[in-house]
């Protein structure tokens, strides 16, 4: 077997995100082969995700410039990632060199504030669909959405199928099924209750609920933002 090419990735690990956008295709993408993962943010210091506990970043902005993958979850901290210059900065320089610019839930929302999402097809969280809109991006409502070099994931658990999809681009498709039986990923839900269309109508009810008390207003301010970055 020919040795493999060397992979570099990057995922941006911020205040407030959702860890499972990260460490679900993070697990996947660790088994390509020859490969390297890194978590960035400003410092070394540990980053609280919404689960209640921390992350620990293993490189600096100032380490890293870019990679040959770049990742961006989501999570409600991404409403301060689109309105942080040295953030979207970060993410605009390693999107402009990566090889393949991705993001799982709403860390489209952030490509899309660094310019990265304009004239591509894309995904996100079911809630945040026409966000997209507003940095020109067009919304596709998938699983996993693939545009060119662009490669976009759901919401949260999408983010183990997004790197699987990710795997069969780069390593191939015998190369992903392999990962996908080694990480046993055999999903049979005990409900059929993942998408609004599956739900009944209390779930997304309530869903909407809880994000109107939690991020009132969140779809306004992100067109606010987006419109003050000059989309």
């Amino acid at each position: 077997m020919p040795e493999l090419s060397p992979i570099s990735v990057a995922f941006l690990v911020f205040p407030n995100v959702t860890q499972l956008d990260l460490t679900g295709p993070a697990q996947v993408l660790s088994r390509l082969g020859n490969t390297t993962v890194d978590l960035l943010w400003k410092t070394k210091a540990p980053v609280p995700t919404d689960a209640g506990f921390s992350l620990l970043p293993t490189k600096t902005f100032a380490d890293i410039e870019s990679a040959d993958i770049l990742c961006v979850p989501g999570g409600f901290g991404t409403m301060d990632v689109i309105q942080d210059e040295e953030a979207l900065g970060w993410v605009r320089k390693a999107g402009a060199e990566a090889s393949w610019v991705t993001s799982v839930c709403t860390g489209s929302i952030v490509l899309g504030a660094a310019g990265l999402l304009k004239g591509y097809r894309a995904t996100t969280h079911w809630a945040s669909h026409e966000q997209l809109e507003f940095f020109g991006a067009a919304p596709v409502k998938q699983r996993v959405v693939s545009d060119r070099n662009r490669v976009t994931g759901g919401g949260v658990t999408a983010g183990i199928g997004f790197g699987l999809a990710l795997a069969a681009k780069i390593r191939g498709e015998d190369h992903a099924k392999f990962i996908q039986l080694s990480i046993e990923y055999d999903p049979q839900p005990p409900f059929d209750s993942g998408s609004p269309a599956k739900a009944d109508a209390v779930a997304p009810e309530r869903y909407w609920g809880l994000m109107n008390k939690s991020a009132p207003g969140r779809a306004a301010k992100v067109k606010a933002i987006a419109k003050g970055l000059g989309f």
